[in-house]
Parts: C-alpha cells; sequence; structure tokens
C-alpha cells in the first residue's frame, strides 16, 4: 500500500520524544533539572491536526515533566511516558479510542520504535533516525527529529486526507 493510501486512513499520531519532538539532546542544569529543546512547527502543526477532529499521543521511554508541560501547552491529552516497551501501551491507547492499528501514524526515531512501527498502519521514521528504524517506515521524514520533522508528517497527511485547506484558513487574510 502507498503512503497516499496509509495516510488516507490515519485518525491517530503517536510520537516519541526524544529525538523526534526533540533533537535527543537532553540538558541538566546544576540543580539536575532536566531541559528539552522543541521546535515550534511541530507545536503548531500537532494543534492543527487536533483542530481538524484527530488524535495526537506521546509515549516515550524517559519521564520528564517537561514533557507533561509541553503536551498541557499542546492540548495533547494522551502522554505515556517511562513505557521501555511501547507496544502494550500502544495497543491500550488504540483499543481505549476503539480505533485499529491501521488508523495510527508512529513517528519514530530509535530501536525501541520498532516494535510499534511494525504494528501500526503508518511507521513513520525522521530523517536522522537509526537505520533499522528508518528500514520499518513507510515514510522517512526530510527534516531531522526537533527540526520539524512532526509537523511535516501531520501536514503531508491533512494534505493528502483534502484538510490542509481548512487548516490554512484561520490564518488567511480573508477568514472572519
Amino acid at each position: 500500500m502507498s503512503f497516499d493510501q496509509q495516510a488516507n486512513n490515519i485518525s491517530l499520531i503517536l510520537s516519541d520524544v526524544d529525538g523526534v519532538l526533540t533533537d535527543g539532546g537532553i540538558i541538566f542544569d546544576n540543580e539536575g533539572i532536566e531541559t528539552k529543546r522543541f521546535h515550534i512547527r511541530d507545536g503548531l502543526g500537532i494543534k492543527l491536526w487536533q483542530r481538524a477532529g484527530m488524535h495526537f499521543g506521546i509515549v516515550t521511554g524517559r519521564s520528564s515533566n517537561v514533557v507533561q508541560i509541553r503536551a498541557k501547552e499542546l492540548g495533547v491529552k494522551i502522554v505515556r511516558q517511562g513505557f521501555e516497551e511501547k507496544l502494550p501501551v500502544v495497543h491500550d491507547i488504540i483499543s481505549d479510542l476503539t480505533l485499529s492499528p491501521d488508523q495510527v501514524c508512529y513517528i519514530g526515531d530509535d530501536l525501541p520504535d520498532i516494535p510499534v512501527m511494525q504494528y501500526v498502519g503508518l511507521p513513520v521514521a525522521v530523517a536522522d533516525a537509526a537505520i533499522d528504524v528508518r528500514n520499518a517506515a513507510a515514510y522517512i521524514s526530510e527534516s531531522r527529529g526537533g527540526q520539524g520533522a512532526v509537523r511535516e508528517v501531520i501536514e503531508r497527511i491533512l494534505r493528502i486526507q483534502d484538510r490542509w485547506a481548512e487548516s490554512l484558513h484561520r490564518f488567511s487574510s480573508n477568514a472572519p
């Protein structure tokens, strides 16, 4: 099945954090407080996706207060942190939303993401993902993790689903 055919079915996008929504770097200050750098266009893409009536979620192996803060800021309600084995968590999310795996896109970058990528309908790797992750992907973004890759994927799916124009309407000078 082609990317366009797979993308037409997607109503849930799940994403890893470190290396996908961030560049993979983790910074600790002198007090041991962790910080991460998120790309602003990824954030707007997530908001556009949710405004289009779709679901977005985060599934990450690490736990970080920064991720919870960013998710809240974006209105992301599906946040699962601290799960090294992501597939059982993804099963639960899909079941809770009464979806099937072919309605799910997962965006990953490293080896723990592969089992989920093999399970969902649209597995995506960021440009700088590990080689085995890129090999498991139906699509590899042009953008690197933390550099707008999530926005790129969201925009491409919304265009394929003929929802991009309605997403742009709010930014149009003709909008009421």
